[in-house]
C-alpha cells in the first residue's frame, strides 16, 4: 500500500497499533505497533491475509455485522467494539471513505485510557 509520507509517518509514529483493512477484509497495512502486539501471529506476515484468519468465529460474525453496518449509510462511521481492562483500552471500528463517501474499508483504532506517564516536553531524553 502506497502511503503519503506524511501520513505514513503519522501512522507509524502512533504507540497503538492500527490495522488497516479493505473491503475484502484483507490485511492492507499494519503500523509497528500492530505488527509488535501480533507477534506470535506472524507480526508484518499478516498483511495480505485474511483478517478473519486472526479471529473466532464469533469475532468474524462481529466484523461482518459493523462492517456491513459500515455500507448502510454515509454516516455509519464507527463502532465501540470493546474494552480491555486488562491494560485500560477501549477499541474501535472505523470506516474508511474515498471522497465520494464509499466505503473503501476501515480499521481498528485503540485508546488507551491510562494517564500519559511520559513527562511532559521531555525534551533531554
Amino acid at each position: 500500500m502506497e502511503l503519503s509520507p506524511f501520513f505514513k509517518s503519522v501512522l507509524e509514529q502512533d504507540r497503538a497499533p492500527i490495522v488497516i483493512c479493505d473491503c475484502t477484509h484483507t490485511i492492507i497495512y499494519m503500523n509497528p505497533a500492530a505488527a509488535k502486539a501480533e507477534e506470535k501471529h506472524g507480526g508484518f506476515s499478516l498483511v495480505g491475509k485474511s483478517i478473519m484468519d486472526c479471529h473466532n468465529e464469533r469475532s468474524r460474525q462481529a466484523i461482518l455485522r459493523v462492517f456491513d453496518w459500515f455500507g448502510e449509510e454515509v454516516s455509519h462511521n464507527i463502532v465501540h467494539t470493546f474494552h480491555n481492562p486488562t491494560v485500560n483500552k477501549d477499541v474501535y471500528m472505523v470506516a474508511l471513505r474515498d471522497d465520494s463517501g464509499e466505503l473503501i474499508g476501515y480499521y481498528e483504532k485503540h485508546e488507551f485510557r491510562d494517564r500519559e506517564t511520559m513527562p511532559r516536553y521531555a525534551l533531554d531524553r
